[in-house]
C-alpha cells in the first residue's frame, strides 16, 4: 500500500447508491447550464461584432435632416417592386421636386448673404451688386417713380404718338439704338455664339424672334384669335399706363398685333428647315443686306456687338433666310404706309421686356396675360414667386462673381470641393473598368475611350476666375446705378452685353459656364471636353462628405456617372463607330427601347422612345457605372454609415437616393425634351438592374424584376 494521496477513487465510492444516481443528475445539469450559458455568452458576442462592424447609424444634424426630407417627399406605403417612383417622390398625391427645391434653397442662401451687412465692405469693388439689389427690393421707390422712367427711356428713343411729344421716327435709329441699349430685338434675335467649324471663334447668329405670344402652326384658330384678344386687351392696358389716349391705343395695338401676326406666319416650322437644309446658313453682312434690305445690317450688328470690329465681309449664321426676306418686305410696306403703327409695334414690345423693372401695374398686366395665355394653351399656371426671388435672379445675372464668391465661401469650402473631386474621381475609375466588359465595344475604340476619359477637364465648384475679388471692380465699373431703378437695369443690361462680348474675343476665354456656380444643373462642353459641376448641385441633399456613402454614390455619384457618358454619344449613333459589333450595340439599343416603352404612365403624359434613347441610355449607364463605384468603395472603406430609424440597408439607400434626384412632375413646357418622363427615368434604369431587385427582394416578373435585361452597359 502507498501513501494515502497516491490512491484514486470517484466520489462515488463510499457513497450510497441514492446519492450516487443524485450527483449523477446534478452533473448533468450542470453540464446543460454551462454550455447553455455558453452560447448565450457567444450570441452575445456576435451581436456585439455585427452591429460594430456593420453600418453604423448616422445621427448628426445633417443625416437627421435628410432622413426628414426623405420620409416627406416618398410613401413608403407604396410597394417598391412595382412603383418605386411614388415609394420615393410621391407624398399624398404631391410629386416632391428635388431639383427645384435645391435651386430655392440655394438662392435663399444668397438673400440672406445680400442683406448681411457684414458681406460686403464700402470701396470693395463689390458693393454695386449689393446696392442693385436693394435698389431691386425698394418697391416703396419704384411704386413712386411710377412710369416716369419708362416715359423718359421713351423720350430718348424720340417719343411717342400716342404718350406724348415726339421727333421724326427714323427706324433704322431706332432699331439700333433699342438693340445695343435696351437688349429689346423686335425683328429678329442676333447674339454671339461658337463658330461652327472652330468653337473658340465667335460668329454673330441671326435667329428667328421671340413672341410674348405662344403661337404654334397648328394652333386651331378659334385658340388663335382667342390669344390675340388677351395680347390686345395687354396692349391696351400698357398704352393706357403710358397716358396714351385710349382710342389711339386701340388702333395702335390693333395693328401691332396684325404686325405680330404676320410675322409669325413668315416662320418655317423647325422641321421644314430642317429638312430643307435651312437650320443655319453662313451669309455675309453684304449678302444679308441685299436679301433684306430694310434692316442696317451693318449699323446695327456693329453698336450691338461693340468692340468687335465689323465689315461688309463679316460671316453671319442666320436662320430661316425666307424669314428675313419677308420680315424685311412687311418693315418696308409698313415704312411706307404706316410708319407710327411701326413704331408703336416697337415701342409695346419694349415695355414688355422691360416690365421686371418697372412698377406693380406693369409687372401685373404682364403677369395677367401670361396666366391667361397659359390657361388657353392647357398649360398649368405659372407658380407665384416673391419679389426677392427676382432681385436675388437678377443680382445673380448681372454680378455673377460677386455672387459666385460669396457661394462658395460659405457653401463649397475647400473640404467639400476634395471630397466632391474625390467622388468624380471613384466614378471616373468605374467607367474605366467598366469599358472593359462592353461586349459591343472593340479593343481600338475602348483605348481610344479611355484616352477621352483621361484628356477630360472637370470643373468642380465655380470657375477660378469668378472668385478673384479684382475682377468685380474691372467688370463692374461701367455700371452707372441710379438715379431711379429701371435706368440701373438698363445700365447692367448694357454693361453684361460688352462683358458677353468681350469674352468671346479673348484669345484663350474662360470656360463659359452655361449655368451660375449657384445652379444645380450639370453639362459637359464638347467643344471644350470639359465636364462642369457647379457648387449649388453638390449640396444638401444631393452630396455632403458626412453623409453615408450610399447617399453621396446614390445622387451626386449617379449624376456624375450621367454627363461622363455624354463623351460617349457619339458611339451610340448608328455608324459613327466604325470599329464596334454594330449588330450587338443596335440590338442592345433595340432592346431598351422596348424596355422602356413597357412600362405603363399615368394618364396624360407620354415620351418618345426613339427621341428620349440617347438619355436613356445615359440613365442606365450612369446607375450602373455610380453602383459599380458604390460597390468597390464598400471593400476599400470601412464605416458606412446609414440613416437612423429606417428600416433601409445601405444598398437599398443608395438605389433611394438615385430616385431622389429625380423626383418631379412631368414637363409640359418643353415638347423637344429629350429626357424620358421622370418615372420613366427611376423605374427604366432600376428594373434593368438586377442588384435593385436582389435588395429589395422584388419576386420574379415584378415590375422592377422583369425576366430579360437589356446589356447595353
Amino acid at each position: 500500500m502507498g501513501p494515502p494521496w497516491s490512491q484514486e477513487s470517484s466520489p462515488e465510492e463510499g457513497l450510497p447508491t441514492e446519492w450516487s444516481r443524485e450527483w449523477s443528475v446534478t452533473r448533468r445539469l450542470l453540464l446543460v447550464v454551462s454550455l447553455f450559458s455558453l452560447l448565450l455568452g457567444s450570441s452575445v458576442l456576435w451581436v456585439y461584432i455585427f452591429r460594430n462592424c456593420g453600418p453604423r447609424p448616422c445621427e448628426t444634424p445633417l443625416c437627421l435632416d435628410l432622413l426628414a426630407r426623405y420620409q416627406a417627399s416618398g410613401n413608403t406605403s407604396e410597394a417598391p417592386c412595382t412603383d418605386f417612383f411614388s415609394f420615393s417622390c410621391k407624398k399624398a398625391k404631391r410629386i416632391s421636386d428635388s431639383f427645384q427645391a435645391l435651386e430655392e434653397e440655394n438662392k435663399k442662401r444668397l438673400k440672406r448673404q445680400l442683406e448681411d451687412p457684414e458681406s460686403w465692405h464700402p470701396g470693395s469693388g463689390e458693393e454695386k451688386a449689393f446696392q442693385f439689389y436693394n435698389s431691386c427690393m425698394d418697391t416703396d421707390a419704384i411704386e413712386a417713380e411710377g412710369a416716369g422712367p419708362l416715359k423718359q427711356v421713351i423720350e430718348e428713343l424720340g417719343g411717342w404718338h400716342i404718350s406724348g411729344n415726339r421727333t421724326s421716327f427714323d427706324f433704322n435709329q431706332t432699331l439700333k439704338l433699342l438693340m445695343s441699349q435696351y437688349g429689346h430685338f423686335p425683328f429678329f434675335k442676333a447674339y454671339l455664339g461658337p463658330h461652327p467649324e472652330s468653337q473658340h471663334t465667335p460668329v454673330i447668329k441671326i435667329d428667328q424672334p421671340e413672341f410674348d405670344v405662344p403661337l404654334k402652326q397648328e394652333q386651331e384658330q378659334k385658340i388663335y384669335a382667342q390669344i390675340f384678344r388677351e395680347y390686345l386687351t395687354y396692349l391696351n392696358r400698357l398704352g393706357t399706363l403710358l397716358g396714351g389716349d385710349p382710342i389711339k391705343v386701340q388702333q395702335h395695338a390693333s395693328l401691332s398685333i396684325s404686325i405680330t401676326s404676320q410675322l409669325f406666319q413668315f416662320l418655317s416650322p423647325l422641321e421644314q428647315q430642317e429638312a430643307q437644309d435651312k437650320h443655319f446658313q453662313m451669309v455675309t453682312i453684304n449678302q444679308l443686306q441685299e436679301m433684306a434690305p430694310a434692316i442696317d445690317w451693318l449699323s446695327c450688328l456693329q453698336a450691338t456687338f461693340t468692340p468687335m470690329s465689323l465689315s461688309p465681309s463679316q460671316l453671319l449664321m442666320v436662320q430661316d433666310l425666307d424669314y428675313l426676306r419677308n420680315m424685311s418686305q412687311l418693315v418696308e410696306e409698313m415704312l411706307l404706309k404706316h410708319r407710327d403703327f411701326l413704331q408703336s409695334h416697337m415701342i409695346f414690345g419694349l415695355v414688355g421686356t422691360l416690365s421686371p423693372a418697372l412698377d406693380s401695374k406693369f409687372q401685373e398686366a404682364r403677369r395677367e396675360l401670361r396666366q391667361k395665355l397659359r390657361e388657353l394653351t392647357e398649360r398649368p399656371p405659372l407658380p407665384a414667386h416673391p419679389r426677392w426671388m427676382k432681385c436675388v435672379e437678377d443680382t445673380g445675372t448681372f454680378f455673377q462673381p460677386t455672387l459666385a464668391a460669396l457661394f462658395v465661401r460659405e457653401a463649397f469650402g475647400p473640404g467639400i470641393r476634395s471630397a466632391a473631386m474625390e467622388l468624380f474621381t471613384e466614378i471616373k475609375d468605374a467607367l474605366v473598368a467598366h469599358l472593359k466588359r462592353l461586349p459591343w465595344i472593340s479593343e481600338k475604340t475602348r483605348r481610344e475611350a479611355q484616352n477621352r476619359i483621361t484628356q477630360l477637364h472637370v470643373q468642380m465648384g465655380a470657375p477660378e476666375w469668378t472668385l478673384k475679388p479684382e475682377l468685380a471692380r474691372q467688370e463692374y465699373s461701367n455700371i452707372q446705378l441710379g438715379p431711379n431703378f429701371l435706368q440701373s437695369f438698363l445700365s447692367c443690361v448694357r454693361s453684361l452685353q460688352a462683358r458677353k462680348v468681350l469674352s468671346f474675343l479673348q484669345p484663350l476665354p474662360y470656360h463659359r459656364w452655361q449655368v451660375s456656380p449657384w445652379g444645380v444643373t450639370a453639362s459637359y462642353s464638347i467643344p471644350d471636353h470639359e465636364v462642369v459641376f457647379p457648387a449649388g448641385l453638390l449640396q444638401p441633399p444631393f452630396f455632403h462628405p458626412d453623409y453615408p456613402r450610399a447617399v453621396n454614390f446614390g445622387a451626386a455619384g449617379s449624376i456624375m456617372a450621367r454627363e461622363l457618358l455624354h463623351i460617349f454619344y457619339q458611339l451610340l449613333h448608328p455608324g459613327d463607330c466604325q470599329d464596334c459589333d454594330t449588330r450587338a450595340l443596335q440590338e442592345a439599343l433595340l432592346c431598351l427601347e422596348r424596355h422602356y416603352a413597357a412600362f405603363p404612365l399615368p394618364g396624360g403624359t407620354s415620351f418618345n422612345g426613339s427621341s428620349t434613347l440617347l438619355e436613356n441610355a445615359a440613365d442606365v449607364g450612369g446607375l450602373a457605372i455610380a453602383f459599380q463605384a458604390y460597390s468597390r468603395s464598400l471593400l476599400e472603406y470601412r464605416g458606412e454609415t446609414k440613416l437612423p430609424n429606417w428600416d433601409l440597408s445601405p444598398h437599398q439607400l443608395f438605389f433611394r437616393s438615385y430616385a431622389q434626384v429625380l423626383c418631379r412632375e412631368p414637363s409640359t413646357e418643353h415638347s423637344q425634351d429629350t429626357h424620358s418622363p421622370p418615372r420613366l427615368r427611376v423605374h427604366g434604369p432600376l428594373s434593368n438592374t438586377p442588384a435593385f431587385a436582389r435588395h429589395f427582394r422584388c419576386p420574379r416578373d415584378a415590375l422592377m424584376n422583369p425576366s430579360s435585361r437589356c446589356q447595353l452597359w
